[in-house]
Parts: structure tokens; sequence; C-alpha cells
């Protein structure tokens, strides 16, 4: 029985694969902000039944990419201009405390993981693939805070992640600049981080938390 449990699970659930594909439509801008996710419409057009399409759409709600409206729906997530601010002011004040900590001691373990995920938008942005580099950017940001070592900090940014994700959904398809060049500001922020001066890191993750420093993303 017990070798019989340790067998890896090899099905993939089909909640798993509308959300990856819906997900996917948000992403590419196929599905705009404020789009109806129309669930038994999805249902016919994948074949499936509305099951799986609910507790797909449960997920997009709580990643921030869609929005559940009671009595209407759920919609692709849009965020107003006063909901962005209001989110960037919180988030400069995370960024700048996490920062300023882990520029205290940094530690090589954080640091390989922030290493890892400025390669994984630097590939994501060679393949143009939009998605996987607003996770990698979200995971960057999210790491750091991991790593102050202030348990409170991952907290917040758990709070606050689906409507940073939401607002990349509406910014993203507006970016025209290098997708490139935003992966290397992030190089640039972890060097900032590596370099052991805690006013200097949280001066620029202030100003890109800001969009001082003209780079878009998370």
């Amino acid at each position: 029985m017990a070798s019989a449990i340790g067998q890896p699970l090899t099905r993939v659930l089909l909640s798993d694969q509308v959300y990856t594909r819906v997900r996917g439509l948000i992403i590419s801008g196929e599905l705009e902000p404020g789009d109806r996710l129309v669930e038994s419409a999805i249902a016919r057009q994948l074949a499936v039944s509305q099951a799986p399409v609910r507790e797909a759409v449960r997920r997009l709600v709580h990643e921030g990419l869609a929005e559940h409206v009671p009595r209407r729906g759920s919609f692709v997530a849009s965020v107003s201009q006063t909901d962005a601010d209001s989110a960037r002011s919180v988030r400069v004040v995370i960024e700048e405390l996490a920062a300023r900590t882990v520029a205290e001691a940094p530690s090589e373990a954080a640091m390989e993981g922030l290493r890892a995920q400025v390669e994984a938008m630097r590939e994501a942005a060679r393949e143009g693939d939009v998605g996987r580099f607003r996770d990698a950017d979200i995971s960057f940001h999210r790491l750091v805070c991991e790593a102050s070592g202030n348990p409170f900090l991952p907290k917040v940014w758990a709070v606050m992640e689906p409507s940073l994700r939401a607002l990349r959904v509406v910014s993203d398809p507006l970016f025209t600049g290098d997708w490139g060049r935003m992966a290397d500001h992030h190089a640039d922020l972890l060097s900032a981080l590596e370099s052991a001066d805690p006013d200097s890191a949280a001066a620029q993750f202030a100003a890109h938390a800001r969009g001082d420093d003209g780079i878009a993303g998370a």
C-alpha cells in the first residue's frame, strides 16, 4: 500500500488545463480587462463541464487576473488609477524596507534565488513570453521580501500581489519598451542588494516601485 501511494501522479486535472488556457488568453491580451468570463460558454468551447471552469475562474480571481462581481459574474481584472496609486504607495514602503534589510546582510542562497528569476526574465524576454516574464518579475520582488527575514513583509506582499498582477494585465500590453532592458534593470537591483549598501539598495528599490526609474514592470 505504501509503495502504491508513493507513485507519482501524472493525471492533469481538467481545472488546471482550463486555468492554463484562460490565463494564457488574459496574459496575451486576447481577453481584455472588463471582458466577462462566462463559465457556460468557456465550458462549451473547451468541451468540458462547468465544474472545472468554475474552479479555474476561482483561481484566476485569487491570482488577481479576474474579479468576481456578485450577481453579475466574473470579469478579466481592471484597475483604476486610484487603486494603482494606492498599491504603489504601499509597495514603495514595503520594498524600501525589504531592500534595506536584505542589503545589510545579503545571503548567497537568497541572491542565487534572485539570479534565477533574473535569468528567467531574460529568457522570457528573448522568447517574447510576457506571461512568464510577469511571473518571474513578481517572484523576484516576492523573494526580496522573503529574504528580509521580517515575517510580516511576505504577508503584506501576499495581500498586495493580486492587485499587482491585475495592474500588470492592464499596463503590460501598453508597454512598448525593451523587455530585455527591463530584465537587465532587475539585474541592477540585484547588484544593489549584493553591494551591501543598504541606503543605495533602499533608494533604488523605492525608485523602481514608484516608477521613477523609467522602467515598467513589477
